[in-house]
């Protein structure tokens, strides 16, 4: 251990993992501060506003428009009053209530939009994207979609990483049935795909194992090789960097036992490869959550994108516990009048809860100075569409939690004057995190309140 750095590697057989920073092997070196970190995840096809935005309660349902009929929803005026005020957990906000203090609402943001595009292809892969309205005709590119957010996060806060971004999907489906525009918001530049990871599998190879450790066995083989050296390792930690190795290295093997569960899963189909979704959401996406959690505790990556769903993609999914059957979410969004509302807020509470347990799993793992993940991350969610039957691209709403060191203060909404772009936000976020950035997008500015 003479040259120690952030992170020591255990390799065998071509598989290598990472462990995180333990105080007791720095032999008295001064600590280095906990990594600054970046998660975004991603809502397809709207939310229910009047159950998930403050004041809109009393909202009638909306029908379907297409993205220039929605224009028309624009040019009415929103009454609500710019400003600072006390976050109202709504019903589909209810899940995040133990994380209230950890909350920042962000209200009134508009996205770029092109009209002539589909509403959910730009909403996906334009949602982070750094070219400009002005860029994009001078280009004449069909789309704003081009570089984004992440990677250029990644640049500073990648660096020393294994992997300067992670980019994850939640969609189970191995056969298309949208261009990739409707399934990606990770992008290096114009038409360059970051392509995400959606299979767990894939996704632990990726993260734990060089691309020559392609062994049926690897995955007992690489644990066994892992926790022989951890056992070793062990015998010269103190008592809470012993109880860190232990959190990780169960949370290797419990990881490993639920992707083995989830391939009983699909085995039981009938199917080698299922070519649609069968597998259950609320487990596969927890997974997926715990593999990024296990690559940024890890120092892998420091920024991460996660798409919990894909846009429009007409097809059944397996919402356990909400529906008895699959249901198709993007068809469900047009459904809205009578009580069509009520169905489809049970997948936006599902969604709440799968960022609940994200966030949760981020508060309780701790750094090497006793403060949790969560305190030095900005974790973001939101969406691309304002309302998945309008297809509105302008009012949309965004979650931030954690603080990324100091500044970021919670239980708070702020509502935006009306015509802010979301872009503010996104450079708001990089300047956060330490980037000198002085325009990101069509930005006109920074968000001064959300880190006041």
């Amino acid at each position: 251990m003479g040259n120690l750095s952030r992170r020591r590697f255990l390799v065998g057989n071509g598989a290598f993992l990472t462990l995180p920073f333990l105080p007791s092997l720095a032999k008295g070196r001064a600590l280095p501060g906990p990594a600054k970190r970046f998660v975004m995840m991603y809502l397809p096809n709207g939310l229910v506003r009047r159950c998930f935005i403050p004041g809109e309660g009393e909202r009638s349902s909306p029908g379907f428009k297409t993205v220039k009929g929605s224009e028309r929803l624009r040019e009415k005026a929103d009454s609500t009053p710019s400003g600072m005020r006390p976050l109202e957990l709504t019903s589909t906000m209810s899940p995040l209530s133990g994380h209230l203090e950890n909350l920042t609402l962000l209200t009134g943001l508009d996205r770029p939009y092109k009209l002539g595009g589909d509403a959910h292809e730009q909403g996906a892969s334009c949602y982070l994207s750094e070219v400009s309205p002005e860029e994009a005709a001078d280009k004449k590119l069909r789309f704003l979609q081009g570089r984004t957010l992440d990677h250029v996060i990644g640049e500073t806060l990648g660096l020393g990483a294994p992997m300067k971004t992670l980019e994850i999907s939640c969609n189970g489906f191995t056969r298309g049935k949208e261009s990739t525009k409707f399934d990606n918001i990770s992008w290096y530049g114009v038409d360059q795909l970051a392509p995400s990871i959606k299979d767990p599998q894939a996704l632990y190879d990726r993260l734990f194992l060089s691309d020559d450790a392609r062994y049926s066995d690897h995955l007992s083989e690489v644990t066994s090789l892992v926790m022989a050296d951890a056992k070793s390792l062990s015998r010269k930690l103190g008592r809470s960097d012993k109880d860190t190795l232990d959190e990780l290295m169960t949370m290797i093997r419990d990881i490993e036992t639920r992707m083995a569960r989830l391939r009983k899963h699909v085995s039981e189909a009938g199917v080698a490869r299922p070519t649609d979704e069968v597998l259950p959401r609320g487990e596969y996406i927890k997974l997926q959550c715990d593999l990024m959690i296990s690559a940024l505790r890890m120092g892998i990556t420091n920024v991460s994108t996660m798409m919990i769903g894909p846009e429009r993609w007409n097809a059944p999914m397996l919402y356990e516990s909400v529906f008895k059957k699959p249901v198709v979410h993007h068809a469900m969004s047009h459904r809205q009048k009578g009580d069509g509302y009520a169905q489809l807020q049970k997948i936006d509470l599902f969604h709440m809860e799968k960022y609940e347990y994200l966030l949760s799993r981020m508060k309780n793992l701790k750094e090497a100075d006793g403060s949790s993940m969560l305190d030095h991350s900005v974790v973001a969610c939101g969406v691309g569409l304002g309302d998945g039957a309008t297809h509105q691209y302008f009012d949309l709403p965004l979650i931030l939690a954690g603080k990324a060191h100091s500044g970021m203060k919670g239980a708070r909404q702020l509502q935006c004057p009306n015509g802010t772009p979301i872009s503010n936000a996104w450079l708001s976020i990089a300047r956060h995190l330490g980037l000198d950035l002085e325009r990101f997008s069509n930005s006109t500015g920074t968000i001064p309140q959300l880190f006041s």
